[in-house]
Order: structure tokens, then sequence, then C-alpha cells
């Protein structure tokens, strides 16, 4: 019950503006990930960017399993293994960007795009975890919950990443 294992890894790349670069950009995600993508969209107004509720501006995939896994090794393969300590929250979960998508093995530059970044998040887990996300929602007591040092020792261990 105690091993901790990558729940999930979100790709996310924010656009800003709707229309033919938005498509592009979901391809090239697409490519990156081998998965379904899907669009995000705002949930506020914010006048003086040009932002409206409603409106797409960015593309986003989850994956899970096996396929989180090997992407996740690839998008480490782009940071030349090392992130920062700062990337990891209370909670254990580890987020940090790629500022190239040309960096990750097996992306191909396209003119049409140029050059566009990534942020990536890892959610860990624990066996036991999802009792909060059932009907009947509990809490996870407070020494089954991942702490810091133990998701810094674990990606240290599993992924060979230095920790900055």
């Amino acid at each position: 019950m105690r091993e901790i294992f990558v729940e999930k890894v979100t790709l996310n790349i924010g656009v800003g503006e709707p229309g033919e670069r938005l498509e592009k950009i979901k391809s090239l995600l697409e490519q990156i990930s081998g998965s379904k993508v899907v669009k995000t969209e705002t949930k506020k107004r914010i006048p003086e960017w040009g932002l409206r509720p409603g409106l797409e501006i960015g593309v986003k995939t989850t994956l899970r399993k096996q396929n989180a896994e090997e992407v996740l090794k690839r998008m480490f393969a782009a940071v030349e293994n090392a992130v920062k300590e700062s990337n990891f929250d209370g909670k254990g979960n580890l987020s940090f960007g790629i500022k190239e998508y040309i960096h990750i093995p097996g992306a191909k530059y396209d003119y049409t795009i140029g050059i566009v970044g990534l942020s990536v998040n890892v959610t860990l887990s624990r066996r036991g975890f999802s009792i909060t996300r059932k009907r009947n929602k509990s809490n996870i007591g407070k020494s089954h919950l991942i702490k810091k040092d133990e998701a810094i020792e674990f990606i240290k261990n599993k992924y060979n990443v230095k920790v900055i």
C-alpha cells in the first residue's frame, strides 16, 4: 500500500488564441503523446488580452499507465534528466516545463508552427487514493499521503533524474 506510482501525466500547450495555429498545435501534441487531445477553453473574461469565456486557447492530453511511463521518460530526456526541487509541490506532485518541443526525442520541427513550449504535470499516487473519488468520499490519512521528500526519492530512483 505504501508503493508510489505515476497515476497520470498531463501535457498542456497554451496558444492564447483560437484558429489555424491551435489546430496545428493540436496535431503536434497528438504526435508527441500518441493519444487523443482536447482543446481547453477560457473561464474568465480578460479584455486586455482579448479573452472571453468559452474561447478555445490551448490543448491538453492526459496519459495513464504504460503510455504515461513512456512519454514521461521522453519528457525527462528533453530537460536533460534534471528538475528543480521547487517543481515538486507539498503533496508530492511534479510539474515542469519544456521550452521548445524540438528537444523531445522523436519530435520533428514544423516550420508552420514555429517554436512552442509545453508544460508537463505528473500526478503521483498510492494504493487507496481512489477513496477520494468515489461516491461516498473519504479523506486519506496523513501517514498515507505522499510527502515531497518521498516523491523526490521516487523520481530519482525510478527515472534516474537529478533533482537540483
